[in-house]
């Protein structure tokens, strides 16, 4: 299954090598970032959520400009340079000492990270066709998790607040290890120019983010992702881990359980997704998402009625809802990406995928001021019912959606084969 997900072309093979081996730094400092700023560098909790929330707040604002700046110059020269500054930013994250410079260093760090997802997929979208694209960024998911996965039990083995040299070194390392894949994209030098359409010397179409919106399906499967991952994805952080502690009154250890168990249902169940899901309805697919989330949450709310009434129970119930959700990722991550590039054109391929990550972007300011207020109502019961109805609702936006797409978009009908012995493409010449 593996040898089968893998892209035909070997540039988009190392890409998705300096995939894993960033994010083995990003999950050095993933969980820790909160902590870090206030039992470390004295930062009280508000301020400290106003630093990360300022982070959320500039890399929104500035992904529509790198998605333009996708298409206008290549997604090679954005890319290369938002590694470079992401890299620095984080680095320098080990020095922060005050609330000054801490905003100033999470200033840098969201105008690195502002484009390089968006870029990233841009670049594999390039490398790959619409019949191996799915299989592609549900792999790239899965090494993204297992490098986040290895790289959190590496620093919790490590990290010590009243050893402030612990922390600066994951910072360092999570540095460092954005510059890896940088240095394989230099290696690479015909990959990620900016994409031509029609023959040579045509006039490239107009258009911008007005055109995209007028893309009927895009538009409607951009709304299909804002109420999932409003009611799904955003409620991770506060969401999931209030209602585990306040309301099923599990530990903060059942929760990083929790968060490891969807680690590992995300790394074991991939791959298996991912064979599954081929000749298969992507918007299907995503409804399926949806009612796997209603499920999650289900399940957590069972966990809060248990309560300490059976606190196993309760943990049990908590560990299970954070696997089911991981399962319903597995799903989400090979097809909202596929299909965001199947509905793209080259022209404007960085405004779609851009696009598509602002989507979580808007749900990750909206979830979390709304979760703590519905938490606060009926024990946490009203909270439940939202984020339940919301999924669902999700998933008759999805299944709205198939009347829209055409058989291959919709991944019904495979595109015309590429045999895996012919010679590979030409990579899109260096802007």
């Amino acid at each position: 299954m593996l040898l089968r997900a893998l892209p035909r072309r070997p540039e988009a093979r190392r890409i998705l090598i300096g995939t894993v081996l960033s994010a083995i730094g990003r999950g050095l400092t993933l969980p820790f970032l909160f902590i870090y700023l206030t039992d470390v560098r004295g930062l009280t909790d508000a301020r400290a959520g106003l630093v990360i929330g300022w982070y959320g707040a500039v890399t929104l604002v500035l992904s529509p400009l790198g998605g333009t700046l996708i298409d206008r110059f290549g997604a090679r020269r954005i890319v290369l340079p938002c590694l470079v500054i992401e890299a620095t930013g984080t680095g320098l994250l080990a020095l922060v000492h005050s609330t000054t410079s801490a905003f100033l260093v999470m200033t840098l760090v969201a105008i690195g990270s502002s484009a390089i997802w968006s870029g990233q997929n841009t670049i594999l979208a390039s490398l790959t066709d619409d019949g191996e694209r799915q299989r592609v960024f549900g792999l790239n998911f899965a090494l993204l998790n297992l490098g986040i996965g290895v790289g959190g039990l590496i620093s919790g083995a490590v990290v010590d607040t009243s050893r402030p040299v612990t922390f600066q070194m994951i910072y360092l390392l999570d540095a460092v290890s954005y510059l890896t894949p940088a240095l394989i994209l230099l290696t690479l030098p015909g990959v990620g120019g900016r994409i031509a359409s029609g023959p040579a010397g045509a006039q490239r179409s107009a258009g911008g983010y007005l055109t995209v919106l007028r893309d009927r399906p895009f538009r409607r499967l951009v709304i299909f992702g804002l109420v999932l991952t409003t009611c799904g994805y955003a409620q991770i952080e506060v969401g999931f881990t209030a209602y585990a502690v306040r309301v099923a009154e599990v530990s903060p250890r059942v929760v990083a359980w929790a968060l490891a168990a969807n680690t590992v249902m995300i790394v074991l169940a991939q791959l298996v997704v991912i064979r599954r899901l081929e000749g298969r309805s992507r918007t299907a697919a995503l409804a399926a998402v949806g009612a796997v989330f209603a499920t999650a949450w289900l399940v957590l709310g069972a966990a809060g009625l248990v309560g300490a009434g059976n606190a196993l129970a309760a943990a049990l119930g908590v560990v299970a809802c954070s696997a089911i959700f991981g399962f319903g990722e597995t799903m989400l991550s090979p097809v909202m990406p596929a299909l965001t590039n199947a509905l793209a054109t080259d022209e404007l391929r960085g405004r779609y995928n851009a696009m598509s990550s602002m989507i979580f972007g808007i749900s990750g300011v909206v979830g979390p001021v709304t979760a703590g207020p519905l938490i606060g109502a009926a024990d946490g019961k009203v909270w439940v019912a939202a984020v339940v109805g919301g999924c669902l609702v999700a998933s008759l936006i999805a299944l709205s959606l198939r009347r829209l797409l055409d058989p291959v978009q919709d991944g019904r009908r495979p595109t015309v084969p590429t045999s895996p012995d012919a010679e590979p493409a030409p990579a899109p010449a260096a802007a």
